[in-house]
């Protein structure tokens, strides 16, 4: 199914790099797994309805809809649906028919499902394209059913000095130890948040944060430090997402992630 509203699109030059290269990497690669295994510590069983707000081409949520849960993915860009829906087609008729495609911005998220309310609302690397991120998170935290999850994934404010420090650029590292804006690795300016305020953001509209973790550590060093990680040794990808996943885990390793993930759930209503 796929429902229109109209808009600009600002991503249609991205889609490609974003959905055929930035995930066919190794670092691709971790956050997906990272985030999936995170996420299944504490969703319901499937078939529970998940929405995806800026679910792209459908990376985090795919994988959602192929272990049996309903999905809605709603994204602003057009470019990027046709990823989704390219990306959708291949999968077996069965996952095909519990994804649900939607045209909209996330502010306007609860108009765009018509007031469904789902078990879990994702949001991963969105927030930080936001100005502020109240409106998002006020729409994210509307659209979770009572007891549902809100999962939100975003820029690490506490480490904004790790990127451009590693590409050795020091006087942008020097001035990012309190800096909350940075271009980010797709060209396009970007926000980070801290977990502490997130978390109250979270908490003044009935979702009580559980627990965060980190995304990317070592990938992220080695990456913006020149190292080429190969996509293809499936033995050394797996060990690498095996020991990413650890560190996601444990301070101080995930203190020091450029992005978090932070997992909430919505009180009684």
């Amino acid at each position: 199914m796929y429902v229109a509203v109209v808009g600009d699109d600002t991503w249609a030059s991205l889609a490609d790099h974003f959905a055929d290269e930035a995930y066919a990497s190794v670092k691709g690669y971790v956050r997906t797994y990272v985030m999936h295994q995170q996420l299944l510590e504490h969703l319901p069983a499937p078939p529970a309805p998940v929405l995806d707000v800026g679910g792209g081409a459908g990376h985090q949520s795919f994988p959602l809809a192929q272990a049996g849960y309903d999905v809605t993915l709603l994204d602003s860009s057009p470019a990027m649906l046709d990823k989704a829906r390219q990306r959708l087609q291949r999968l077996p008729p069965e996952v095909q028919r519990r994804v649900t495609l939607v045209h909209a911005d996330g502010e306007n998220a609860d108009e765009a499902v018509n007031g469904q309310r789902f078990a879990a609302v994702l949001c991963h690397g969105v927030l930080g394209y936001h100005e502020q991120p109240e409106p998002l998170v006020n729409q994210l935290c509307r659209c979770a059913a009572a007891g549902g999850l809100v999962s939100i994934m975003t820029g690490n404010a506490k480490a904004m000095a790790v990127r451009p420090a590693l590409e050795r650029r020091w006087d942008d590292a020097l001035a990012s130890f309190d800096a909350r804006t940075e271009i980010g690795v797709l060209g396009v300016p970007g926000r980070a948040d801290t977990v502490e305020e997130l978390s109250e953001l979270m908490r003044s509209r009935g979702v009580q944060p559980l627990c965060w973790y980190g995304v990317w550590l070592f990938v992220d060093w080695l990456e913006f430090s020149g190292a080429e990680l190969d996509p293809t040794d499936s033995k050394q990808v797996a060990a690498t997402a095996a020991v990413e996943l650890e560190a996601s885990r444990r301070d101080p390793y995930r203190q020091l992630s450029r992005v978090f993930h932070l997992v909430g759930r919505k009180g009684p209503s």
